[in-house]
This record gives C-alpha cells, structure tokens and sequence, in this order.
C-alpha cells in the first residue's frame, strides 16, 4: 500500500552513522511529481558515486518534495540504501521552497543541487569540483560559455523565448553569468546552507538569487561548461523566465540596503538645501551669481520643448540672434535632458524644469558617484558617501550649480567609467564595449566638455596606474583596445549628424574666445570658494577665478593637506598612486598654458600651452581641468575612512576622522543666493506684443540682449516664443575665420545703444547714425522697438527716439517705437 501523499516531514531510512554526522558530499534533488523521471536519476546517480566513493568519499542524495500527488515520495521511501533519503513539504509552493528545504537538510561540506531530469550528467560532477578546488565558492553548470555542449536540444521557439527570459534575468540579477538558470550546481556545503537559508523566493528565480547572495558576499563564483541534453517534460515554461525577472524586481526592492537609501535621501536633501532660494518658487526666484546664464538656460529648455511641440529640427533656430540664428547643438543645450524634460517645461515652464533638473541632477550624480565607489573601493557605506558627496558638492561643482547643468548634472560620467574598468577585465567586451558606445553617445547630448575632461582624467589615471602595474595593464591593454574600437563603432554614427552640424551645420565657429589664460592660479587650489559656508571670501575668490560660476579649485589647504597625508599613508597601493597623480596632474594642467608663482612677477608655461590649440582644447576653459580632482579626492577619502573604520586603534581612528572632519567642515556650501525676480512688462505677458509684430519680423529690445543682460530672452519665453531677438546670448562666429564669440556679431546701433545703457549717456546722432540705424533696423528685420523700465531708461529713450525721428509710446509697461509708419497706433 502507498504512503499518502505530501504530510509532514518524511525521511526514508537512515543515515548510517545518525543525521548529525557530515559527510563529503550531499546531492540535492527537488522534485514534484517526478515519478516517471526520478527513479532513472536516482539510479544514475547512486551508481555513478557508489562506483567513485574513493573519488567522492562519504555521501547522501537529500531529494525534496515539493508536495507531489504521486509516487514521487514512494520512489525515494522504498530505497533500501540509508544514503538516499526524503525530506517533504506539507504543499507544492515552487521549486525554490523545495530546494531551501532539501539544502537545509543535507550533511555535506559540498552540496551538489541538480535537478530530477538530470539534462546535465552527474559525470559533470567532476568539472563544477574541479573548479572548486581552485578556490571559488560555487561552480555552475553552463550551456552558455565556450566548451558547452548541448546534445538534444529543445524546440527552436521555446529556446529562443529562453534565451531572451535568460537575458533579462541576467541584466537584472547575476551580472558576468550568463547561463543562471541550469539546474546543475556545486558548492562549498557552509555556504550552500547560508545562502538557501536567506532566501526568499519559491519559485525558479532561486538560483538567481542564491548566486546573487554569493556575488554580494564577495564569493568568487565559476561558470563551467558542462554536457546538457533537452529532457522530455520539462516543468519551465518559457513565461517562467518573466516571472522569474518579476520575483527578482520584487526581490531587489525589498532588498535595496537601508544605507544605500539612506545616502541617497540625504544626497536630495543636500541639493534641495542648496537650491533652496530658487526651489521654493522657480518662475520667480533668479540666483544672481549665475550672472545671465538662469536666462540662457531657461531660454534652451523652452527652445527646445518648443521644438519638440512643433516637430522642428532640435538642431538650430532664429528665435534668438535673428535673422542669422542659433546652432543649437553647437550651444550645449544638453538635448539627452532637455528633450525628455520637455513635457514638464511645456507645463510648468522652463524655471521649473530646470530647477527641477538641476537639483535632482546633482542629487542623481552623487549617487552614481557612490554607486561607483562601493562598488569598486569600498565596502562601507559611510565611507562611500563621504567621497561621494565630495565629488558631487565640492566647490568647482557648487560654483557651476549656479548656472551650468552640464557641469552638475553628470550622472553618466560613473556610469562610464564602471564600464571602461569593466573593459579591462576582459569578460564581455563586446557587450560592454556596446554599452559604452551607448553611454558616451547619450553623454554627448548631455555635454561634451564633460566627456573630454573625463577623459582626460582617465587618461591620466590609465597611464599612472600601468607604470605602477605593468602586468595589470598588458593583460588589460587588450579587451581594453578591442572594447573601445566597439564603442567607437557604436557611438560615431549615433553622433556623427549632429557633430557635423556643431561644426559645419549653420552659424558654426571653430574656438571660443575666453581670454589668453582662464587657468587657476595656484592659490586657487589652496583657497576657499565664495560659497564655503565657514571661510568663504566672496572678494578673494573673485580675484582668483573668472567669475562666481568660474571658481573651478579652491578645495581650501586643509583638504589638500589631508590628501597629502592620505597619500602617504596608503602609499603602498598602487590605486593610491594612481589617483595622487590624476590629483596632481590635473591640478597641473588647469593652471593653463602659463601660470605665475604667487607674490612673484615669475611667469612659466604651464603643460596646458602643448594642447591649448589642438582641436576640442581650444574651447575649453582650461581651469575647469581642476574639477578632475573633485572625484579624484572623494576617492581618496573613501579609502582612508574605510581604513579607519577597520583599525582597531580608537586613538587612531579618532586623529585621522578628526582630521577629515577638518578638512571637509570649511567646504561646507552656504545654500546658493536667490534674488526675487524681476517682473516681466505686461506687454509681453497680455500678448500686446502681437499688433506690433508681422510675419518675418523681430522684436528689437533696446539695448540687444547679450551677454551682459539677457533678460529680454526671459521675455520671450514668457511670451510663449512667440517673436524673434535679434541679439541674444549664445556662441555663434564672428567674422571670415568664424572665430566662436557669445552673442550675435555686433553692429553699430547695438554697441551704441549698450554703452548708453550702460553709461547713461547719449552721443550725438545725426543723419549718418540715423541712416546707420535705418540699415541695422532693416537687417534685423525690425517690426518694433521696446524699451523697459531698466537702468538709464531715459537715456535710452532718448536714443532711440533720435534714431527713429519720432517719440514713442506707453504700451502696457514698456516704451514702444512701430517701425510700420503707415500703421497708426494709439497710446494704451
């Protein structure tokens, strides 16, 4: 008579030396409803060790069942030998269940997990120990890696369905591993026990997870090729794979560590506290040390929405500069963030949509950062979120946070250097090589400044770090080569239109003109920025950088000093010396083509004078080299916080924290200034501005916008793009060499009317400025010109009215001249 099925814990027979005796190996079998395929595996599994025991020594085969209403049990019950026995669960609840109870009952120091079709020969035991005995924690059996051989393979459709679930699963859970659903796996017993006992799944997505748990415990696993053949009645669907992809989302979600939520909470919170004048009411806050880039900016956001609502090329327009335009592409307006923000711009505006972009971009780059430095530095968290928050908040990156997303928002920038290091490891180079095309050609249209000084500081670490480790860099030179000619190969016809257009496409230029030398002086690397809520000196910076969105060092002395004394220290490490010389050479070169020694007259090249007209150099302002170093010591920081946190020495952790504490507490930014925001005229609110202004005409503000004072871009954007600028505030050429200037090419009247606006006073105009002015009109197209309330209004207002011969009038806010003189218009 059979046993009734499922029940409580069954065990058939016993073991020969009493249930607490180890053994060498324990073969794990889960099985439900197995009652036609079970009896050959057990068969062929007991014989084949039975055969071998000098090979394998003592051993048990543990099957599980998984609540089977057949014979399943009755298989394993009526074996005579003491060695194979049965532990049972009360219910069918998945493979995973069955498995977690089947490990937990085995004696092993190593368990073998194979299941009841046996599609990979037990005879492929030899392999998966094998590698074991090399010293990796678990080897799996693969039908994916070079040396695999599948004999009888399964319905082309259900494989290729497979295959795809498979990929998925990998993307999401193991990375490295490419056959993580295999049935025929070996560990080290302890290891085996710990990880099924922490997981959680019942379904097919253990094996993924118990991997997973190895993968995070830095246990090396071993991928071997093994012999596999399809068998009949297989249980796994293909659907199962998406199920099993949806249990690990699951999975992932509730397994996100506590800290890594933690440091990303407090990253928001960091940049929401530094935009905190401009977040609590974008459309009408403006950070005044942005100067004028908060109206460019805002301007790019909406062009580019505006675009994107109207299906025009994302590449160029004329609504500012008229009539000549803008080459967008050539103007950094980051199309990979404005373009998907435009929904939010088109909604809430472009004050909005950037405010919204800046902040969570610094908050989204600090992660990454982290994401980076645990992953490849150090384990602890707390260290890992100190070198991070350096990286994203240093000085050079509060100072940009005024006014230049495309050097805050820089979240792609770790993301590409994990890959190049993966590159080096030479495991999927052409996948990872794909995936960094990907990454380098999205980050193009983030910004390509960005992409070079990256670049420029991996070179410099790459070459530092091969003296050090020859080896390491003729074993990685390779894949390395091989990866980057892939991702050259993906990346260039993603880019290749939009390039040629930044370069030869309409109102290109070949340099930017930025002054013979914007490098750092060296004083700057030891100072402390404006912003620095403890020493700043808004009057001292100043002096020392460009301009308050310019102040690419001043990481102050303390933080350089500790550097030192970090480097010194951890001087054994080749990683060490690597990033000492990226620090060191970067700081180097931003000193630009030629530096003076401080309280000197001394002047010497510097090694930026060997690039400094190369092509992509030009452009570059050469003191934002120094914002290499931002990451650079955030690194450096992680690894001497996570080393003090493993001395066992309290005096020594507490000299060398006090001494970090130290360095960082004066780096600390006050949140950014934000000023209310001047209100827009009425005229360009209420739409009055539409009578004045007919088909392929502009409106003229007086003075043009430029650099200076864009406000009029604000204007327009508040008038919905309805109109076009002559003027503007943008890199466009200048003259036969197309030379990059910012604006539009100057003419007469505009530099006249800008130096009234600015001095107040009004040259004599006679009919040749008259007639001067009647051609500018004309070329710029001109319906009408607009004067508001600003500096000098008056002086101005009496220009303008010498150029046209008549006064103007008082239109909702503002000071009108119609240039249609046989339109009659009367005073608001």
């Amino acid at each position: 008579m059979r046993r009734p099925r499922g029940g409580p814990h069954r065990a058939a027979g016993r073991p020969v030396n009493g249930p607490a005796e180890v053994v060498d190996l324990s073969v794990v079998i889960p099985a439900y409803n197995e009652e036609r395929r079970l009896g050959p595996t057990l068969d062929a599994v007991t014989r084949y060790l039975g055969e071998n025991e000098d090979r394998w020594g003592a051993w048990e085969v543990v099957v599980a069942d998984d609540g089977s209403n057949d014979g399943t049990g009755d298989l394993v019950t009526e074996r005579e030998d003491p060695r194979v026995r049965l532990v049972a669960g009360p219910r069918n609840r998945g493979k995973g269940s069955a498995l977690r109870l089947g490990v937990a009952a085995s004696r092993g120091r190593r368990v073998l997990v194979t299941d009841a079709d046996l599609a990979a020969p037990i005879e492929e035991l030899e392999k998966l120990d094998k590698a074991l005995c090399e010293g990796n924690a678990a080897a799996i059996g693969s039908r994916s890696v070079p040396g695999a051989t599948i004999e009888d393979r399964q319905h082309r459709l259900r494989e290729l369905l497979g295959r795809a679930g498979n990929v998925l699963i990998r993307r999401t859970a193991v990375p490295g591993i490419r056959d993580t659903q295999c049935g025929f796996k070996l560990f080290e017993g302890d290891r085996a026990r710990e990880a099924f006992a922490a997981s959680r799944l019942n379904g097919w997505g253990i094996d993924v997870e118990v991997l997973r748990h190895f993968h995070r415990a830095g246990r090396q696993i071993a991928e071997v090729p093994v012999r596999w053949s399809h068998q009949p009645g297989s249980k796994v669907r293909s659907l199962d794979y998406l199920r099993v992809l949806a249990e690990l989302t699951l999975l992932r979600a509730r397994a996100v560590r506590p800290a890594d939520v933690l440091a990303v909470t407090l990253f928001l919170l960091m940049s929401a506290a530094l935009y905190s004048g401009r977040l609590s009411d974008p459309g009408h806050r403006y950070l005044p040390d942005s100067l004028q880039d908060q109206n460019q900016w805002e301007w790019f956001f909406a062009v580019t929405a505006d675009n994107v609502a109207h299906l025009r090329n994302p590449l160029f327009t004329d609504l500012q500069g008229f009539p000549d335009g803008v080459n967008l592409m050539a103007n950094t307006v980051m199309l990979g963030l404005s373009v998907p923000f435009a929904p939010l711009t088109l909604l809430a505006g472009p004050a909005v949509s950037l405010s919204v972009a800046m902040a969570l971009g610094l908050a989204a780059t600090a992660a990454a950062w982290y994401g980076l430095i645990v992953k490849r530095l150090v384990r602890r968290r707390a260290a890992a979120f100190t070198g991070a928050a350096l990286a994203a908040f240093a000085p050079p990156m509060v100072s940009h946070a005024n006014a230049h997303p495309n050097f805050v928002i820089l979240f792609m920038i770790p993301l590409i250097v994990d890959r190049a290091l993966r590159l080096c490891a030479g495991t999927r180079v052409v996948r990872d090589g794909i995936v960094l095309g990907l990454m380098a050609a999205y980050q193009v249209f983030l910004g390509e400044e960005p992409l070079l000084l990256a670049s420029i500081g991996m070179v410099l670490f790459a070459g530092a770090y091969g003296v050090v480790r020859r080896d390491v860099a003729r074993a990685a030179r390779r894949p390395l080569l091989k990866g980057l000619a892939v991702g050259a190969a993906v990346c260039l016809p993603l880019v290749a239109l939009p390039l040629a257009w930044q370069f030869a496409g309409p109102q290109s230029y070949k340099s930017v003109l930025h002054g013979d030398n914007a490098g750092n002086s060296p004083l700057a690397l030891l100072s402390f920025a404006e912003r620095s809520l403890i020493w700043g000196d808004a009057v001292r910076a100043n002096a020392l950088s460009l301009n308050p969105t310019e102040q690419n060092a001043f990481y102050g002395w303390p933080l350089v000093a500790v550097a030192f004394a970090i480097v010194v220290r951890l001087w054994e490490r080749a990683l060490v010396k690597a990033l000492a010389f990226t620090a060191v050479a970067a700081a180097v070169l931003s000193l630009g083509p030629k530096f003076r020694i401080p309280m000197t007259d001394q002047v010497y090249p510097g090694p930026w004078a060997l690039l400094t007209h190369k092509p992509l150099f030009e452009s570059v302002i050469e003191g934002r080299v120094a914002m290499i170093c931002a990451p650079v010591l955030g690194m450096l920081l992680a690894l001497a916080v996570d080393r003090l946190a493993a001395t066992r020495s309290p005096g020594t952790q507490y000299v060398g924290l006090l001494g970090v504490c130290l360095a960082l507490l004066p780096l600390i930014p006050a949140p950014l200034k934000a000023v209310d925001r001047a209100g827009t005229p009425a005229f360009f609110t209420d739409g009055a501005w539409k009578s004045y202004v007919g088909d392929g005409e502009s409106l003229v503000t007086v003075p043009l916008p430029d650099p200076g004072n864009a406000e009029a871009l604000h204007w327009q954007t508040e008038a919905g793009l309805g109109f076009r600028l002559p003027g503007g505030y943008f890199n466009g050429p200048y003259g036969d060499d197309r030379i990059g200037i910012y604006g539009a090419v100057p003419r007469y009247t505009s530099n006249m009317l800008r130096e009234v606006r600015y001095t107040g006073v009004v040259p004599a105009i006679g009919k040749n400025w008259r007639a001067q002015a009647r051609r500018d009109f004309a070329f710029w197209k001109a319906g009408v010109l607009v004067v508001a309330p600003q500096p000098h209004d008056d002086a101005l207002r009496e220009a303008v009215t010498e150029l046209v011969g008549r006064e103007g009038m008082w239109v909702d806010g503002v000071w009108v001249w119609d240039l249609h003189e046989t339109r009659p218009r009367e005073a608001s």
